[in-house]
C-alpha cells in the first residue's frame, strides 16, 4: 500500500472518530409525559397503537433511538428529524396546546396520513413496523376527523 493511500485511510479514520464528538446532542427523552394525548384523551387503543408505532419516535418525548442514532453523521440526521418532528407536533405536549392549535394539528394529521406523507419513507425503510396499510391510514384519518369534531364541541 502506498504511503499516500495509507495517509488518506488514517486521515479518514481520524476524521470518523473526531466527528463522533461534534454536533448537537440527542433530544431529551421521557417516559413520563402527563400532557400526552394518549394519556389525557380517550384515544381508541387501536389508534393509540398505530400512533405509537408510526409517529411517536419523532413526534413525542418517548423516542426510542436505535443504536445507529448515536453514530455520526447518521446521528445528526436522526436527531434533526426528531427535533423537527417535535416542533411540528409533539403528542407529549398535547394538553398544553390551545383548542385552535389542537384543531389545526388534527387537520394536519389527517392530511399527511391520507396523502401518505407520514411516516417518512426513510423512517419506514429502517422501521418496517411503522409502515401503515391503506386501512390503517383510513382508520387514523377517520379518528382525526372524529376527534376534531369532539374538540370543536368542547367549551374550552
Amino acid at each position: 500500500m502506498s504511503r499516500t493511500v495509507r495517509f488518506i485511510i488514517i486521515g479518514l479514520l481520524a476524521l470518523a472518530i473526531i466527528i463522533q464528538f461534534v454536533g448537537p446532542g440527542s433530544p431529551d427523552v421521557s417516559k413520563s409525559n402527563p400532557d400526552d394525548m394518549i394519556a389525557t384523551e380517550s384515544v381508541d387503543i387501536e389508534v393509540a397503537s398505530m400512533l405509537r408505532t408510526a409517529c411517536y419516535d419523532c413526534h413525542s418525548m418517548e423516542t426510542n433511538f436505535p443504536w445507529y442514532a448515536s453514530v455520526a453523521p447518521v446521528s445528526w440526521t436522526v436527531n434533526g428529524h426528531v427535533r423537527q418532528g417535535r416542533e411540528e407536533l409533539n403528542f407529549s405536549e398535547w394538553s398544553s396546546l390551545s383548542r385552535v392549535r389542537k384543531l389545526r394539528k388534527l387537520k394536519d394529521i389527517a392530511e399527511v396520513i391520507e396523502e401518505g406523507v407520514m411516516p417518512l419513507n426513510n423512517y419506514v425503510l429502517m422501521h418496517s413496523e411503522a409502515e401503515l396499510t391503506q386501512e390503517q391510514r383510513q382508520t387514523i384519518v377517520a379518528w382525526a376527523n372524529d376527534f376534531t369534531e369532539a374538540v370543536m364541541d368542547r367549551k374550552k
